[in-house]
Formats: C-alpha cells, sequence, structure tokens
C-alpha cells in the first residue's frame, strides 16, 4: 500500500519507519524534509537507523504534502496537542487534490476527545479511524511492537478490514485488535493515562508519608511490584511526571469528567500531587539551608522529563528553576540533550549557566539535585564530586543511588520517601 504520515511526532515516524520496513511505500509529506530524522528524532537512535535504512532501501520517501503521490492508499496523522492548526491546514489542502474517495484517514493525534470527529469534518467522505499514540519516548519501536493489543476506533467492520490488512506483518493476529466506537477509543486513551499518572501519584503520597515515619519507600515500592496485582509498573516516586502529551491526557481527562456533571476529586488531586511533587527537592534544599540559598550555587543533573529524550514540556525543571532564581541562587545544568530546548525556553542568564559536562555543573556547588534517571548519573565518580563540590550534599529526585552507600562517601543524602 501507499501510505502518507502527516505529522512530525515521534509515533509518525516509528510508524513510517516499521510499515516501510514491511514493504509498503511511505511517505512523509509536508512536515518532514530529507533530514527530518535528524532534526526531531535525534533522541532515538533506534528509529533514526530504522529510518535511514529504509530510505536507502527505497521504502521510505520524504517530500512536501504536493509532492505526494494522487493514488495515497492511507493518510495517517499524527499531531501533538499544540498541533491542531497543522493538521487543518494540511487537510484543507489535500481537499483540493484530485483523489478517488473514501480514503481510509487513520487520526493518531493527540487533540483531545472529538478530535478525529473536528478532522473528519474537512473531509466527511473518507472513512476516519482512531489509534492512540502508544509511543513511549526512549523506547519507542518496543513499545509499539511489543502491545499485546491495539485499541482502534472504528465500527465498521468493512474498514477494519483495511485496518487489520495494512497492519497485519506487524499485528498479524486477530485478537491483537480491540475495535470500538472512535470517541471510546479516544476515551480509552486518556483514561489509561490517568490510571498510570494515578499510581505514580499513589506512590509519591505514600512516599511522603513513609518519610515521616522513616520507612524506605523503596523497601515499600519493591514489596507492592512483587504482588502480581500490581507489578511495578508506573509505580516509582519521585520528582513529579511530565511530557506535553502525558500531561495534556491528564489535563482532558479532568476536564472532561468535570463538565459531564460527575464529582470527581481523583483527578484533580492526582494532578495537584504531581505539581506539588515538583516542588519537592526544592523544598528540602531551601529547609537544609534554612532558607538561605541567595548566592548559593545549585548543580542539577537533568532537564528532560524523562531520560532517552529532549523533551521538556512539564519537566520538573521549569518548577526548580524558578524557585532557585526566586530565592537569588545560581544553577549550573547537565543534560544529555535538552539544553538546547533550555536554551531556546529561558536564553542566556547570568543564573544560569548550561554544562556540556555533567561534573562540570557539579563544580564548586553547594548541592547536587537530580532530576531526570539518565543512565550516565547512576554511577559518578563520588571522590571527584567530594573534590569538586563546595558542599557534599546529592538530593535525588528519582531514588536512583543507595542512601548507606552515598552517605558513606561523605555525602549528606535526600531522596524521596527515604
Amino acid at each position: 500500500m501507499k501510505i502518507a504520515i502527516l505529522g512530525k511526532t515521534l509515533y509518525a515516524m516509528v510508524m513510517a519507519g516499521l510499515l516501510a520496513e514491511c514493504g509498503h511505500e511511505v511517505y512523509c509529506g509536508q512536515a518532514f524534509e530529507t533530514n527530518a530524522e535528524s532534526q526531531c528524532f535525534q533522541y532515538d537512535e533506534a528509529v533514526i537507523r530504522l529510518l535511514q535504512a529504509q530510505h536507502q532501501k527505497g521504502f521510505l520517501h520524504y517530500c512536501d504534502l504536493a509532492g505526494l503521490p494522487i493514488d495515497i492508499d492511507i493518510y495517517l496523522f499524527s499531531f501533538s496537542p499544540n498541533e491542531e492548526d497543522q493538521a487543518v491546514e494540511i487537510l484543507q489542502q489535500l481537499q483540493k487534490r484530485p483523489m478517488i474517495h473514501p480514503k481510509l484517514m487513520l487520526n493518531a493525534s493527540t487533540l483531545g476527545l472529538h478530535g478525529t470527529e473536528k478532522l473528519k469534518h474537512y473531509m466527511p467522505q473518507d472513512d476516519w479511524v482512531y489509534m492512540p499514540d502508544i509511543v513511549q519516548e526512549g523506547n519507542a519501536i518496543l513499545s509499539l511492537t511489543q502491545a499485546k493489543q491495539l485499541v482502534v476506533g472504528c465500527a465498521d467492520e468493512r474498514v477494519q478490514s483495511v485496518v487489520r490488512e495494512f497492519l497485519r506483518p506487524i499485528f498479524p493476529r486477530q485478537y491483537q485488535y480491540l475495535f470500538m466506537p472512535v470517541l471510546d477509543a479516544e476515551f480509552t486513551k486518556f483514561s489509561i493515562s490517568g490510571m498510570l499518572a494515578t499510581r505514580i501519584s499513589y506512590m509519591n503520597d505514600m512516599a511522603l508519608v513513609a518519610e515521616k515515619l522513616g520507612i524506605d519507600i523503596e523497601h515499600v515500592r519493591q514489596g507492592m511490584a512483587a504482588d502480581s496485582r500490581i507489578g511495578a509498573s508506573y509505580l516509582y516516586p519521585g520528582a513529579g511526571f511530565g511530557g506535553e502529551n502525558f500531561s495534556h491526557d491528564i489535563v482532558t481527562l479532568a476536564h472532561t469528567v468535570s463538565t459531564t456533571g460527575v464529582k470527581s476529586q481523583l483527578l484533580a488531586q492526582v494532578w495537584e500531587i504531581n505539581e506539588q511533587q515538583k516542588e519537592l527537592l526544592f523544598r528540602k534544599l531551601w529547609n537544609y539551608f534554612q532558607g538561605d540559598l541567595a548566592g548559593k550555587i545549585i548543580a542539577v543533573w537533568g532537564a528532560s522529563f524523562k531520560e532517552n529524550t529532549s523533551r521538556i514540556e512539564q519537566s520538573p525543571i521549569h518548577t526548580m528553576l524558578k524557585a532557585l532564581w526566586a530565592q537569588g541562587a545560581i544553577v549550573q545544568l547537565h543534560d544529555p540533550q535538552a539544553l538546547p530546548e533550555i536554551q531556546h525556553l529561558y536564553g542566556t542568564r547570568a543564573d544560569l549557566i548550561l554544562c556540556q559536562d555533567q561534573y562540570a555543573a557539579a563544580r564548586n556547588a553547594d548541592a547536587l539535585c537530580l532530576l531526570t534517571a539518565w543512565k550516565q548519573y547512576w554511577s559518578p565518580n563520588y571522590s571527584e564530586l567530594l573534590k569538586i563540590m563546595n558542599h557534599p550534599l546529592i538530593l535525588d529526585g528519582r531514588n536512583i543511588y543507595h542512601p548507606d552507600y552515598v552517605k558513606a562517601k561523605g555525602f549528606a543524602y535526600m531522596g524521596v520517601g527515604r
């Protein structure tokens, strides 16, 4: 089949690479140019390699919208929450193209409830299907290919057969498809995000209690994860979750629930707990220095909302930076990938020093705060840190260090619920 991928999300590029690998003729139009993979997804090397391989083999093509063949069989739309206008603009251009209808239009955008219906308004003569974006940044390809079932918003059996056929090389078995009406599928996507956010916020809530009781939340987490009814996924306390799509899903779901007249305080509390959690390390730091942070140099390791991505939307780094600056502190920041995003957002300022080396960020620091669990942070050179830091204090916002070991190395240690 000839498939057009429209949009610049990670999901769009993963689907482009996988579909091309299966022998489909895939065209990335409008939002992507010939070097799109190096521009947009430099943080996922597996995706880059997949795209480059399929481009070299001739199954994957980059072009502008006008360069798309007329005989495209399937159009896949994948846009982030703030890109709805771009999706509409593309549809308005597609309206002017001569094509035989109906075409299969697959919406995998994060546009909220009724998002597919909004897009369908511009080309109602086509078959519109919704598939939620289930790609996890940092584990993009496997998170899609290892999905046990695909939620697909499509109630028409004729269209369902087309969906099964073009995805058959990746998902060959009928039980792998969970078909339902479009609106049901959209709500399912938000409900999944809500459940995952609830697990995270619950653990963060328990971590606060555990800390007051002198209990190590890591032991509690391991015990909970050992229960097969619970499992380990999204059960890690920390400095708060982020990410544009994930956060958008929680806010959208909470708004949807509130507008129905249903009295539910859970989602509001989940969001409130998470936003408060982003302030946790700062509060610990403020208490440690008894409110005297003016002129202090604070090293921060990690700015992206999670490891293996350069994205900083809704990341705890923003709360930390604003709080530290309000107290007159100077921040020395390192992140393997997100520094250009930080530079673009905050510009050049005297109280923000961006460091290309993690140990340069720690030099002369009065405290080291870890916000993102990048692998290169897991086993630092403690002897070097002890020599270069002005004060040996580590605040572990992801609980990746062993408290007793860090203390034995000569540091004061503070974690989350420990």
